[in-house]
């Protein structure tokens, strides 16, 4: 990694232009978190801090290529976190490679369609409203076709994804698991209201009978995170079925949102249990200095509606089975420095009295 780093950098130093890049667009976050867990009739709380830095270079090349690198903090081999918790005697943190890709947009088609190939993070790879299905720090990495849909930001009209997503290599190619993605929305608007309507569907395969390795080796003796699973392996397969929305306005010059989602297991062995929906509010944005905006959604995931290994990592310690509230707000305090902070009151178990109690304190930079 270290002799890669210097290489990039000496490249960048010494005028490299073989690919003529017109613009390098560097972006980075670093987020320093204080996050404070507690169970109900738990004598003491989990009290953490923690970071998260993501560095990354998008060139636009030409008109029809663009391509991404971004490192990040590790995360622990987490797919779906990026936060390093300090501590372990100030030894030095690592440093992953988190995106890779490349984006060819030919012009025979007037740059509408984007064919990207590679490692790239899930809120630019599919349409995402939130992250009943998908946490957003998870990377996909495979090939995604888009219509419509430039990054995060989905343009007026039909919008279309088709991708397909290695998971994970072993030794016979036809055990590898995987998954195939299908979306189509449409974002308008009626009168003073924009809209977003759409739905996705995403088939894993080699999924059912796996042990929980087979979602890669980080899942290690608890991968299944609340789904069904036998003697080290996985009691079903995952076909799932998502209807997202949202719908949006202004309260005078205060911008608001409704949005939400609902997913459910479509597997033939399927008949229990499979089944979730997330609904929220949004109220503000925190754009520019001295703006602030006020988030607050509630979720209900049953045991095998989703995937648990790639839905969020913060609800309910992660996974499926739990249901509960989460409120948070954020101010934009100085340029390019918001501050927020995030409650979390969640069931850890559907059936269960138990509420998992969470307060994250966030400052994030971006540049």
């Amino acid at each position: 990694m270290k002799k890669f780093l210097a290489l990039f950098a000496f490249l960048l130093v010494s005028g490299w232009s073989n690919a003529q890049a017109v613009d390098w667009n560097w972006k980075g976050d670093v987020r320093y978190r204080y996050e404070s867990k507690i169970k109900e009739d738990a004598d003491n709380s989990r009290d953490r801090h923690r970071l998260r830095v993501r560095l990354g270079v998008y060139p636009w090349i030409t008109e029809e290529l663009t391509a991404g690198v971004q490192f990040s903090t590790a995360g622990a081999g987490d797919p779906v976190s990026r936060n390093q918790t300090l501590g372990n005697g100030f030894t030095a943190k690592d440093l992953n490679l988190n995106q890779a890709f490349i984006d060819y947009h030919p012009m025979f088609l007037d740059g509408e369609a984007n064919f990207i190939f590679g490692k790239r993070e899930v809120k630019q790879t599919l349409i995402r409203v939130n992250d009943l299905v998908w946490d957003s720090d998870l990377t996909l990495e495979g090939m995604t076709f888009h219509f419509g849909k430039d990054g995060k930001k989905q343009r007026s009209g039909l919008n279309a994804v088709a991708g397909y997503y290695f998971i994970n290599e072993i030794k016979k190619s036809e055990d590898d698991p995987f998954f195939w993605a299908a979306q189509l929305a449409y974002t308008g608007k009626a009168g003073d209201l924009g809209f977003m309507l759409g739905a996705g569907y995403y088939d894993y395969e080699n999924i059912e009978g796996g042990a929980d390795g087979v979602l890669g080796k980080w899942a290690d003796g608890e991968g299944f995170f609340g789904n069904s699973n036998t003697a080290g392996t996985y009691d079903f397969d995952y076909n799932i079925f998502e209807v997202f929305a949202n719908v949006g306005g202004k309260f005078d010059s205060l911008p608001w949102k409704l949005y939400g989602q609902y997913a459910v297991n479509v597997a033939d062995d399927i008949d229990d249990d499979d089944k979730g929906y997330l609904v929220g509010f949004k109220l503000g944005k925190a754009k520019k200095v001295g703006q602030w905006e006020l988030d607050a959604n509630y979720s209900y995931i049953e045991k095998d509606a989703v995937v648990g290994a790639y839905t969020d990592s913060d609800r309910w310690g992660g996974g499926t089975d739990g249901e509960g509230f989460e409120v948070g707000g954020k101010y934009h305090l100085v340029q390019n420095m918001t501050v927020g902070v995030k409650y979390l009151g969640h069931e850890d178990g559907i059936d269960s009295d138990e509420t998992l109690h969470v307060l994250q304190a966030d400052m994030v930079v971006k540049f």
